[in-house]
């Protein structure tokens, strides 16, 4: 078993070093405006994926994955030689697609807002359905409250049920 951070670890050291080849190193006329975004590698050490962006249409992004798969061994041999493991891990290259889903995000925020604009537009104009006071006080209830007067010692009960004198 491998510690996670000695994980993390070569995780971020095989990033740094495609990163490093691939703006230094590969010459190919294919690869476009790369960047590489995050690795992961397995537990085991063995495979490690890197995900990329590239800035473009979707030819540019084929030319720079053909790119990245033809200098595949180059750059497993380096990461291979830098890290000092037993065995080189195997690279799985990923466009990272996180430019369409923050696109995808920003749409959505935008139609809940025009959502929230059209709910005010429609609250500002909004009338009670019934009167401005929904309960109804009965006028004889509150005159009784008032008129009420206070028991005298000429109608109090005593705890028998009998009237006291």
């Amino acid at each position: 078993m491998t510690d996670a951070a000695k994980v993390r670890r070569h995780a971020e050291r095989v990033r740094e070093l495609v990163a490093s080849v691939v703006r230094s190193q590969i010459k190919d006329p294919r690869l476009g405006m790369i960047t590489i975004t995050d690795a992961r590698i397995t537990a085991d050490l063995r495979d490690a994926t890197v995900f990329y962006t590239v800035l473009g249409d979707a030819a540019a992004q084929a030319d720079t994955a053909a790119a990245l798969e033809s200098a595949k061994g180059m750059l497993r041999s380096t990461v291979g030689k830098a890290l000092g493991l037993r065995h080189s891990p195997t690279l799985t290259f990923v466009l990272d697609d996180v430019q369409d889903q923050v696109k995808h995000i920003d749409d959505l925020l935008a139609a809940a807002r025009n959502a929230d604009a059209e709910v005010q537009r429609l609250a500002a104009r909004a009338e009670y359905a019934g009167e401005a006071q929904p309960y109804r006080l009965d006028e004889d209830e509150t005159d009784e409250d008032e008129t009420d007067e206070p028991d005298t010692d000429d109608n109090v009960e005593d705890a028998r049920g009998g009237e006291r004198r």
